[in-house]
């Protein structure tokens, strides 16, 4: 049975977009434009209450019964985790992955997403924020790129769901203020991911429907006052 993928064409989408590729497995597309506001319908907050996406629902979850499951580190932990791969069973390997995986949730992705949202979308331009979240962007790709000097991937040897997660945030550094140029271990596991059919497919899902700039009813939605309704 299919899995039913509730996305939209941003960084924390693609992470589970390129895990479901990755796998092979079957899944079933549901938009949610999020610059229409689809992501406060009720039917969708059924399933993710925190009105994000991805979400998913697995037809075939624990026991049997239908698992609703949002949050994309929680999707790709138990999607690897069921289909064993991408995750250690167990060992240092698996403890590794946990790590990194969480280093981009709790770290790499928020303050990359505060940097896009500084630099590029904010309707004043704060020089302390822009400063400060810049700043932060580069030390996080100087612990990536310092990362990926001792190994190939985040946790080791192995391509793993760490990266999975990370790689998406870092497609348009320039966006972050970064130069790819200064952080060449980044730029080599970059590449080398990038080239991945299943990768490559990942990120082309909903890309067609994603406009290429924010209009004001969008960014109203996106940053004003409408994402704050208690619901």
């Amino acid at each position: 049975m299919a899995i039913e993928l509730y996305s939209w064409a941003t960084p924390n989408g693609h992470k589970v977009h390129i895990l479901l590729e990755e796998l092979g497995l079957e899944y079933r597309v549901h938009p949610i434009d999020i610059g229409n506001g689809d992501q406060f319908d009720p039917d969708f907050l059924k399933i993710s209450p925190n009105n994000r996406i991805p979400a998913i629902v697995d037809p075939d979850g624990p026991g049997g019964e239908p698992l609703a499951l949002m949050e994309s580190g929680a999707i790709l932990f138990y999607l690897a985790e069921k289909h064993g791969r991408f995750l250690p069973a167990e060992g240092q390997g698996r403890y590794r992955t946990m790590q990194w995986l969480m280093w981009q949730m709790g770290g790499l992705g928020p303050m990359l997403g505060q940097a896009h949202h500084f630099l590029q979308y904010a309707p004043e331009k704060i020089d302390y924020a822009q400063k400060r979240y810049a700043n932060e962007a580069n030390r996080l790709y100087g612990v990536l790129d310092k990362r990926l000097g001792e190994s190939r991937y985040l946790a080791g040897d192995d391509y793993s769901i760490a990266d999975m997660a990370a790689w998406p945030w870092t497609r348009y550094p320039e966006r972050q203020n970064v130069e790819r140029g200064d952080y060449p271990n980044f730029q080599r596991w970059f590449d080398e991911i990038a080239a991945r059919p299943a990768v490559q497919r990942g990120v082309e899902v909903l890309a067609g429907l994603r406009q290429a700039a924010f209009d004001d009813k969008a960014k109203e939605i996106l940053f004003g006052a409408t994402q704050f309704q208690r619901r």
